[in-house]
């Protein structure tokens, strides 16, 4: 079964915000992040997924996860990229 490594981004009091997270089942819970029913820093925001990377597994998944959450410098790279369209 597939998973993706995700990074979401919300407008926020004037400013961009990300999360990052990870799923096998992306639309689904992309949705959930939007009906404020995923993790409770998301909820209340309208989020739009603009990074996606597919795994394997579920292991690779979570160790690339880990890194991208810990990754400021990269996040921002992504954000910038996103931000500018």
């Amino acid at each position: 079964m597939p998973y993706f490594v995700y990074m979401l981004l919300s407008k926020h009091k004037g400013r961009f915000i990300s999360y990052v997270g990870y799923s096998n089942n992306l639309e689904k819970r992309l949705s959930l992040h939007n009906s404020s029913k995923g993790a409770k820093f998301t909820k209340g925001k309208k989020w739009t997924v603009i990074y996606r990377k597919k795994y394997l597994n579920k292991s690779s998944a979570m160790k690339d996860e880990y890194k991208l959450k810990k990754d400021y410098k990269l996040r921002n790279k992504i954000k910038k990229k996103f931000i500018k369209k």
